[in-house]
């Protein structure tokens, strides 16, 4: 409205609402790029280990621990099992555990994990790795068959197995995918036992 028309109409003249109103957009944009996960208690997750043993996910508890679901035949998951890895070796005397979940893609054959073990041995991968079904893995993350399956799957748990943080599903967050943000999260985690 114009200050004339304002004036002759008797309303005050408004100020310019664009400032307002792109602040306001701007903080809708900000909380759909956040992802909208809420902790909750993990339910306990079995693995299989190319060595026979089985590592249920309820055995370490008191670890802050970062499960990745992966398919082997992706570089991008390989280069996560990599810092993994890396993150595993620096951090977990404070308390830290990587576990490697690899599963089968969509519409390929149930390999048993038979590729895990020289997987293993190729990347000089020195945390738990090992094998489940597509359809323990679909169970425990949730998702339904017509969902489309991103990967990798990055499941943060806490000290206490709260679920604190998810990659690659719907309202997840793909900067658990970097190190320098997986790591600052981690170690965070790993701080909160001593507060």
């Amino acid at each position: 409205m114009s200050k004339q028309m304002a004036h002759r109409s008797g309303a005050k003249p408004t100020k310019n609402v664009a400032v307002p109103v792109l602040a306001v957009l701007a903080a809708l944009s900000a909380m759909a790029a956040t992802p909208s996960f809420v902790p909750r208690r993990s339910p306990d997750f079995r693995i299989a280990e190319p060595s026979g043993q089985s590592i249920s996910l309820s055995k370490l508890r008191g670890k802050v621990v970062v499960m990745e679901f992966l398919f082997l035949q992706s570089n991008h998951c390989t280069r996560v099992a990599q810092m993994l890895n890396k993150l595993n070796v620096e951090l977990g005397p404070r308390g830290f555990q990587a576990l490697g979940v690899v599963f089968d893609p969509p519409n390929a054959p149930d390999s048993h994990g038979q590729l895990v073990a020289p997987a293993v041995t190729f990347f000089k991968l020195t945390y738990p790795v090992g094998y489940s079904s597509k359809v323990d893995v679909d169970g425990y993350l949730g998702r339904k068959q017509q969902e489309v399956l991103n990967i990798p799957q990055i499941i943060v748990i806490d000290r206490a197995g709260m679920i604190r943080a998810a990659s690659g599903a719907a309202g997840g967050d793909p900067r658990l995918e970097d190190e320098g943000s997986l790591r600052g999260l981690i170690e965070g985690l790993l701080d909160e036992a001593r507060r």
